[in-house]
Formats: C-alpha cells, sequence, structure tokens
C-alpha cells in the first residue's frame, strides 16, 4: 500500500482539521453530499462561513450540529 504523503490523498481520521469542506463534513459524518443539502434547505445543516468563494464548516460548528441533531432524535 503506498503512503498517502506519496499519492498525494487526504486520509481524513488520521488528520485535525479546523475546518471541514462540505465533502470533507460528509465524509467525516457518514452523510452523503445530497442529505447534506436536503438537511440544509429545511434549515437543519450545520453553520457556513464564507471563504473567498468557498463555504466551509468550522469544527466548533460542527459540534454544535451534532449536539442539536442529538437533541431533536
Amino acid at each position: 500500500m503506498v503512503r498517502p504523503e506519496v499519492t498525494g490523498r487526504k486520509v481524513i481520521g488520521d488528520q485535525t482539521f479546523v475546518v471541514f469542506t462540505i465533502a470533507e463534513f460528509c465524509r467525516a459524518h457518514r452523510i452523503s453530499q445530497s442529505m447534506y443539502f436536503k438537511l440544509r434547505a429545511l434549515g437543519l445543516g450545520p453553520r457556513e462561513m464564507m471563504v473567498g468563494t468557498r463555504k466551509l464548516i468550522s469544527l466548533e460548528a460542527a459540534a454544535d450540529w451534532r449536539k442539536a441533531r442529538e437533541a431533536a432524535a
């Protein structure tokens, strides 16, 4: 098996993130991107921040989103 630093692939589980892209957030929380956009349309998605033209999700926003989803369950 080739190491990620050789192939350039990102390893989600072994890295410490300060922010997530939408794709990274979905992989980390094991939801599809279509489910993410459905939740966002319903007002149930995490807070997003714009950095240039990119939408990013902070670790704090992700933690708050998880707490809100747990409370709603």
